[in-house]
């Protein structure tokens, strides 16, 4: 393998090869370079066979090299790494290496071969890539928050404000019909209807109240809003639900109380609306400083309902459980339902003194 014309063989065969390629012995001895090599280092061929990669790099850089030869001929197998090294400039740039082993005909390990390609500009991309990825989660999270906010803000304005009107006029369109003497016929019908407006107006408001964020939410924790939730789906359903909760004492924060309430009514509608359950059972767990949160139906299965289950919805539900630094995980039940399993980080669980 030391012959100037199997040298010069091995060179144009190099050549051909756009990326940083060489070849050594046992010893890691350079046996053939190519022109990337040498135009990355610096130096002309003849300063580079024969030596070894201590008389080329520097020091830490040459003992990475010595070392990946080691492992490669030691092991027989090959072997890939991403390094870093500055260039000509000092500019840190990284590199993309693969080494392998070289047999002879006998099967024996005669030395490695190697190819070290440029891939800063695609970590730079990566980087850049996980960076807005970052920021595109961070904008969820916070547009989540807002939402919520607005919600609840919502909520309130109609059920302190709209709702006190509402009530206002039902009383005062009672107290004209209870006084009226001897009212006609038609008066007192047109107020009793205005009376069952009023009535229906209420009972409307409250609902999309409740539906833009349940004020025990806030009022009396996560296990009495969906304890609410899971009756209300029930009977206006005819959704049959079941629930338990490990613990009741816990005081959750409000992020983890919302959070874990749009995913179980996320659920609840998913399994109702694509996969035509008629049974849900709902199971909350606590373990190692863990809320564990488990949802199946017996609707037709993640298969048939996934396209619509793949939506905005589960989007949701996964951000929802990312932004609290958990898992979620959607996949077929057993007896061919959908399954929803999460997982929420708690941090030391304060417990809830009870009044």
């Amino acid at each position: 393998m030391t012959d100037d014309g199997q040298q010069d063989r091995q060179r144009a065969l190099l050549d051909n090869i756009p990326d940083m390629a060489w070849l050594k012995d046992r010893q890691s001895r350079y046996l053939a370079v190519n022109s990337a090599y040498l135009k990355v280092i610096g130096r002309p061929e003849h300063e580079v066979i024969g030596n070894t990669p201590s008389a080329i790099w520097a020091p830490e850089i040459a003992n990475i090299y010595l070392r990946t030869d080691r492992a490669v001929l030691k092991s027989g197998r090959r072997r890939r790494y991403e390094e870093s090294r500055p260039d000509n400039n000092g500019e840190p740039r990284w590199f993309e290496t693969i080494k392998a082993p070289i047999r002879n005909e006998a099967g024996r390990i005669v030395g490695t071969v190697g190819i070290s390609r440029d891939i800063t500009e695609r970590r730079a991309a990566e980087d850049e890539l996980l960076r807005s990825r970052s920021q595109l989660r961070e904008l969820s999270s916070y547009l989540q928050s807002v939402r919520e906010e607005e919600r609840a803000r919502i909520s309130r304005e109609l059920h302190d404000e709209l709702g006190q009107t509402l009530t206002a006029m039902k009383i005062q369109l009672t107290w004209i019909r209870d006084h009226l003497s001897s009212p006609p016929d038609v008066l007192g019908l047109h107020i009793d209807r205005l009376v069952s407006v009023a009535d229906h107006s209420v009972t409307n408001l409250r609902r999309i109240a409740a539906d833009l964020r349940p004020i025990m939410l806030d009022e009396l924790g996560l296990v009495s809003a969906i304890k609410w939730l899971t009756q209300n789906s029930a009977e206006m359903s005819g959704l049959d639900v079941s629930l338990s909760f490990d613990r009741e004492d816990i005081a959750y924060s409000k992020d983890v109380s919302t959070g874990v309430f749009r995913i179980v009514q996320e659920s609840l509608t998913n399994a109702l609306r694509h996969g035509h359950a008629r049974q849900v059972d709902i199971s909350a767990r606590h373990a190692a400083n863990e809320f564990r949160l488990e949802i199946v139906d017996d609707g037709c299965g993640i298969d048939n309902a996934i396209l619509p289950r793949n939506g905005l919805g589960l989007v949701g539900m996964r951000e929802r459980a990312f932004s609290l630094g958990g898992s979620i995980d959607v996949s077929g039940a057993a007896h061919g339902g959908t399954r929803v399993s999460v997982r929420i980080p708690l941090d030391t669980p304060k417990v809830r003194t009870r009044r």
